[in-house]
């Protein structure tokens, strides 16, 4: 055992960094070494069978922690996108998988289950690519995650009801009836110790102070609930998730999740490498276009799904297309309905293999299909880039580079003063936006002399340089100086690496962006605490003054590491110093 855990260890920890690393995710990563290290690769680890049977206890304590972040009003919040828009995609995809299944010589109850496991996406997979690509947010973001939620919410039921399209259940006895009511009863009584037991025991055990206490038994809650639902003849996930939705609204939420994550997190990277080590990869050997076809087949009819919701709900053609690519590959929960289907002999064992094959090679098609996206639309935007506007001599005497939330502010007070201005911006969905509010402000790139020169730089007396982006600041900043000397730089910094970079170009009028708004808050916060409002604010200015001198100290040394950590060493002593001298002299 001792061996076979260190094999495992070994080539998850290998392979899920490399795969992390190069962008494929970890999943994949759990995937490709489970595959290395079973049967179809290096034959380290034979016996699959046992390995999944520990591992499922990853995929229960993944669908507790669903559970608990289920919270009804969450759902009702989103229930437009959540149950509208995910419930179709995955009755359209279900469908169209079924029907293709049936014309495959499928019998009705695999192609459904078929159908159903591979609607289902990854969400693990979808949520990192869109996260490290800020697109979360963007709408085709929150319709994916829409669907994604809806997916963990559908496949609760049908891991449940995954096992009666096979024969019935050794714990099913007497009528169906009998059984049903059975069924009903015990998830009455969990809904009902739920809400007048849980939280009574989980107060009593907070009492006692005691970490390992708590984690035993939130332990204890997840595993209890998921053998009585294995007891009756349903899945053990699906008590391990009435569990977390019981607790959802719990104060305990928070602290549970924290006590079930790691064991989430290793038995669910476990039950990925089992997956990994039964894919069989001969398959891919002995009939790669059949096994090709059907991943871009899978691909293409998930895509096509997709892209036709989206341009249902308003999407454009781009977020559509988008939204297509996220969430196209199959998903983890497919592993798990493929297997609980192939235990209750709904699914053949040589039909499973192909459909694990299947799926994941479409998540690692994943990554290139972002690849392929990001190529298309670049040169969609090439071919219908806007063409900057025009500025008809504007004479105004300040010039804002960069109008978003920093930029705006300064020209509204100018505004408020009777003083003219021309605001630049290089977003034209930006400029569209804020055009749309009275603002004037024009759409081009203010490191273009002629952009520059048309908006008046050459009488102009002042120019403020508000982008938010360090490297386009930087590189306006020169053009002005080279160009423009006459005009006086107000410049925003990013951060004191900008700071230095400003300095380092001559600019003395610089506004580190957070800094006057940490001060406020500051000042607030002892004013708070009971100081004086009069000494808050000394205090605040003092640290101030003193914190400004040092970034112009600390830019000389810029270039000697060394330095920089000894100045850092010396700021606060010396800092605390002048608060004792100032408190002193007070007295």
């Amino acid at each position: 055992m001792l061996t076979q855990s260190a094999i495992f260890l070994v080539a998850a920890v290998v392979a899920v960094a490399l795969f992390k690393r190069i962008g494929l995710g970890t999943v994949l990563g759990y995937l490709a070494a489970g595959a290395l290290i079973g049967p179809s690769g290096l034959g380290l680890i034979h016996d699959v069978d046992q390995t999944l049977h520990v591992a499922e206890l990853g995929v229960v304590f993944l669908l507790f922690l669903i559970g608990l972040e289920l919270q009804p009003s969450r759902l009702w919040t989103m229930r437009g996108t959540v149950f509208g828009l995910g419930g179709a995609q995955v009755a359209l995809t279900t469908a169209a998988i079924t029907g293709i299944g049936l014309l495959l010589g499928a019998p009705l109850p695999a192609a459904v289950v078929a159908g159903v496991g591979v609607s289902m996406s990854s969400t693990a997979f979808a949520t990192q690519i869109l996260g490290e690509k800020n697109e979360l947010g963007a709408p085709h973001g929150r319709n994916a995650f829409g669907i994604l939620l809806f997916q963990d919410v559908a496949a609760i039921p049908v891991l449940a009801l995954v096992p009666l399209l096979g024969p019935a259940p050794a714990a099913t006895t007497g009528s169906p009836l009998t059984h049903g009511l059975v069924i009903v009863g015990v998830i009455a009584g969990l809904v009902i110790a739920g809400r007048f037991f849980l939280r009574p025991a989980f107060r009593f055990i907070a009492e006692a102070r005691s970490h390992e206490l708590s984690t035993a038994t939130a332990l204890l809650v997840v595993l209890g609930t998921a053998l009585v639902m294995e007891h009756i003849g349903l899945s053990m996930a699906l008590g391990a998730f009435i569990a977390g939705v019981l607790l959802a609204d719990s104060e305990y939420r928070h602290e549970l999740e924290a006590d079930i994550e790691p064991f989430k997190g290793l038995l669910l990277g476990l039950f990925f490498m089992a997956v990994g080590m039964s894919a069989n990869l001969r398959l891919l050997k002995d009939r790669p276009l059949v096994v090709i076809g059907l991943v871009f087949g899978l691909v293409a009819v998930k895509m096509t799904v997709l892209y036709v919701l989206g341009r249902i709900t308003k999407l454009s053609q781009r977020g559509a297309a988008s939204l297509g690519a996220s969430i196209s590959q199959g998903g983890e929960f497919a592993f798990v309905i493929f297997g609980v289907a192939r235990g209750a002999t709904v699914l053949k064992p040589e039909t499973t293999e192909l459909l694990v094959v299947v799926v994941t090679l479409s998540m690692a098609l994943t990554p290139l299909l972002f690849v392929a996206r990001d190529r298309i639309l670049a040169r969609l935007a090439a071919a219908d880039r806007r063409s900057f506007d025009q500025i008809y001599d504007e004479g105004s005497s300040v010039i804002i580079a960069g109008f978003g939330r920093f930029g705006q502010i300064v020209g509204r007070v100018l505004r408020l003063k009777r003083i003219a201005f021309t605001a630049l911006d290089a977003s034209p969905t930006h400029v569209d936006f804020v055009r749309r509010y009275g603002n004037q402000i024009y759409y081009g790139d203010a490191s273009r002399v002629d952009l520059l020169r048309a908006a008046g730089a050459e009488r102009a007396r002042l120019i403020v340089l508000a982008i938010d982006d360090m490297d386009a600041s930087m590189r306006t900043l020169h053009v002005v100086q080279s160009h423009f000397p006459n005009l006086t730089i107000v410049a925003r910094a990013r951060n004191r690496q900008h700071a230095y970079a400003l300095l380092d170009a001559g600019v003395t009028n610089i506004i580190r962006e957070t800094f006057a708004g940490s001060l406020d808050a500051a000042r607030i916060t002892l004013e708070a605490l009971g100081l004086p409002s009069d000494s808050a604010r000394e205090a605040v200015r003092r640290f101030g003054e003193y914190d400004e001198a040092q970034v112009r100290r600390a830019f000389v040394l810029r270039h000697d590491e060394k330095a920089l950590v000894e100045s850092a060493k010396q700021y606060g002593a010396e800092l605390e110093r002048i608060f004792e001298e100032d408190a002193a002299h007070r007295n």
